[in-house]
């Protein structure tokens, strides 16, 4: 039916911030002759550009490589799956326009792809249905991809909006909310079995990190404050965006404690780029494999809380239980908002939401003696 390839070469070359740059002047020719932005493009320079363009004068506004990621790994899913199951998809396309992918695409053939992701595809029938966060994301990269595309004139079309909506409904989150009396019942039990895993449960919970930044951590970035002196972790989170965290004194010597295990030096010189938390190979972990192995490890804690528990734990939950341990001890939501790296409040809202409707139930209203001696 189609391949998007060019002259047998992948995807995705080796080379793309060079790619980027060549297509830009591409764009420039086209704009000299009055022509459309991408009228020299065809689908795999358009989907290069867009994955790899540059969007912002400053460097440090960029888009992170994580989200680059995301992005290539969606529409990369996007275009293999329509060229491999384009009968059970609905891809009833008669005549591939100009040689495009993109450019034969309807209305109609976003929405059946968003249902037969969403009910039949190949992840569906082996794994499971995809949780309801996960096809909102899948559908705002869509959208934004072909939304681009028709606004620079790439599409004649304005095809994105056939895309259903994939609302994420209260419900319909996961029960990331693990408190502080489970945390504490974690540490007790890894503090003198597993120095590795008490120290990076610490960590996450004492800082509220992303599992990512905390695996990007380099020795550098733990830095004295002259003025207020102890420790903080210099942090790099999504959007390239950079924060401070603030160590508090037994979290900074957990820290001292991994350094030590590891075998490693536990000064903090200002020029090292060596992982702050190497793995057994002293190598910096990957995200997806430090998530499995945190996950696979606090499977085995022969804690009831923990063991009854429907979904694995993931460094995810201490980012919420370090939300949940800063509300309780009359944290500010807008203070937890910034620590947390969060652009908008109603993100750190989700957090914190099933606590506050528990604490703010109608029944902590009630007397003592609304049902006399029952209550």
């Amino acid at each position: 039916m189609f391949e998007l390839t060019k002259n047998n070469q992948p995807l995705f070359p080796a080379n793309k911030m060079e790619t980027a740059g060549q297509l830009l002047e591409r764009i420039e020719q086209a704009e000299k002759e009055k022509e459309d932005p991408f009228f020299y493009f065809d689908d795999r320079d358009v989907l290069h550009y867009y994955l790899y363009r540059s969007i912002n004068l400053n460097k440090e506004a960029e888009r992170s490589d994580r989200t680059i990621k995301e992005y290539e790994r969606e529409l990369s899913q996007l275009i293999e799956n329509m060229l491999q199951f384009p009968e059970e998809i609905g891809l009833d396309i008669e005549q591939i326009e100009e040689g495009s992918l993109f450019k034969s695409l309807s209305p109609r053939h976003l929405r059946r792809y968003q249902t037969w992701l969403a009910e039949e595809s190949p992840r569906v029938q082996t794994k499971g249905p995809y949780s309801a966060a996960t096809l909102a994301r899948k559908t705002t990269i869509l959208k934004s991809f072909f939304r681009f595309l028709h606004e620079n004139r790439y599409l004649n079309q304005p095809i994105h909006q056939g895309l259903r909506p994939a609302t994420v409904r209260k419900d319909d989150r996961p029960n990331r909310d693990l408190g502080p009396k489970e945390v504490i019942q974690l540490l007790d039990y890894y503090r003198d079995r597993n120095r590795i895993m008490f120290t990076l449960i610490h960590v996450l919970v004492g800082t509220g990190m992303r599992n990512d930044e905390l695996c990007q951590l380099k020795v550098s970035d733990v830095r004295f404050d002259p003025i207020l002196g102890g420790f903080y972790l210099h942090v790099i989170g999504k959007g390239n965006k950079q924060r401070d965290i603030p160590l508090r004194e037994k979290v900074m010597d957990s820290i001292v404690l991994y350094r030590k295990t590891r075998l490693l030096p536990a000064d903090f010189p200002s020029d090292s780029d060596e992982p702050l938390f190497p793995n057994s190979r002293w190598k910096a972990f990957r995200p997806s494999y430090f998530a499995t192995m945190l996950g696979d490890e606090i499977e085995k804690v022969p804690i009831l809380s923990i063991q009854a528990r429907k979904k694995r734990i993931t460094p995810h939950e201490f980012r919420h239980s370090f939300a949940i341990i800063s509300y309780m001890n009359n944290s500010d939501v807008y203070a937890i908002m910034r620590a947390l790296g969060h652009e908008k409040i109603e993100t750190t809202m989700i957090y914190l939401q099933k606590i506050m409707e528990r604490e703010q139930h109608v029944v902590h209203q009630w007397k003592d003696d609304a049902l006399g001696k029952y209550i």
